[in-house]
């Protein structure tokens, strides 16, 4: 009877891992596209679900960060993806979100998009704090 070894798979980026500017990037441009594609096609007042892909990508980005980087980027993992969610949130409200600037528009929905990703910030934020406290810990 033949046992077959469980590996985990290979990391998809060869060599030490992703820099700073990388993680950065890539944390940025993950959120930027899943919230687009949430805003652009499953929105609606509503719908239950709205924003669940969203913060399901910020969680992501939190844990692919940590997971990705070099030894040196695990307080950019998990400083940048609710600075990044911000800014995404900014660009794609005003472009395809539907408000413009219009303040008395654009205020409210900005808030509600911040309110409605707040529980996946939360846990998102402690698994990024805890990796780097972890990795702090563990090199010192």
């Amino acid at each position: 009877m033949s046992t077959i070894a469980t590996k985990l798979p290979a990391k998809p980026i060869k060599g030490p891992g992703l820099t700073t500017p990388g993680v950065v990037i890539l944390q940025f441009l993950f959120i930027f596209l899943i919230e687009a594609f949430d805003l652009q096609f499953l929105s609606s007042a509503n719908d239950p679900i709205t924003g669940f892909l969203t913060g399901i990508a910020i969680v992501a980005t939190f844990a692919g960060g940590l997971y990705l980087g070099r030894p040196g980027t695990s307080y950019a993992s998990a400083v940048n993806p609710p600075i990044a969610f911000f800014f995404v949130t900014i660009i794609l409200l005003i472009t395809i979100g539907g408000t413009g600037l219009h303040p008395s528009s654009f205020g409210p929905a900005i808030v509600k998009s911040l309110a409605k990703e707040a529980p996946f910030l939360i846990v998102g934020a402690i698994i990024g704090w805890g990796g780097y406290f972890a990795r702090r810990k563990a090199t010192a």
